[in-house]
């Protein structure tokens, strides 16, 4: 099974969102931050090398929001959502964007009339749950 990591960074009321770049058949959507776990990784490294990788910062890595699982090209894959706090927003300090064309900060209630990816929309209640966001 693949695995996956999303990094929710929540500050202000308003999420983190990144747009990928146009390839594949993910491509040009939104996402939240996050990408694969590599073999031998846990979700700590998973993270902390994805956000260095595709933000070029670093994040301090908090509690667990969500999980899930999906099928992608007829295999099992599972995702599962950390609450994140990259070290800079992306304004004061624009991120260097490897994966991705822009980022957002976004109202949650915005995130459902975006063009997001299947696997984060289908966590997205867990982690507005756990988050305690009620939208408007």
């Amino acid at each position: 099974m693949s695995r996956s990591v999303a990094c929710i960074d929540y500050r202000n009321g308003k999420i983190l969102i990144a747009k990928r770049i146009a390839r594949g058949e993910m491509g040009d959507r939104w996402e939240f931050p996050g990408g694969k776990i590599e073999k031998g990784e846990d979700y700590t490294a998973a993270i902390k090398r994805e956000m260095n990788e595709e933000f070029g910062c670093s994040c301090k890595i908090f509690e667990e929001l969500a999980q899930g699982t999906f099928e992608h090209k007829g295999k099992a894959c599972s995702v599962v959502a950390f609450r994140v706090q990259l070290e800079n927003d992306g304004i004061s300090v624009p991120f260097k964007l490897t994966e991705h064309t822009q980022t957002a900060w976004v109202e949650p209630e915005e995130i459902r009339r975006l063009p997001f990816v299947d696997s984060d929309l289908n966590i997205f209640d867990q982690i507005k749950k756990s988050l305690g966001i009620s939208e408007k």
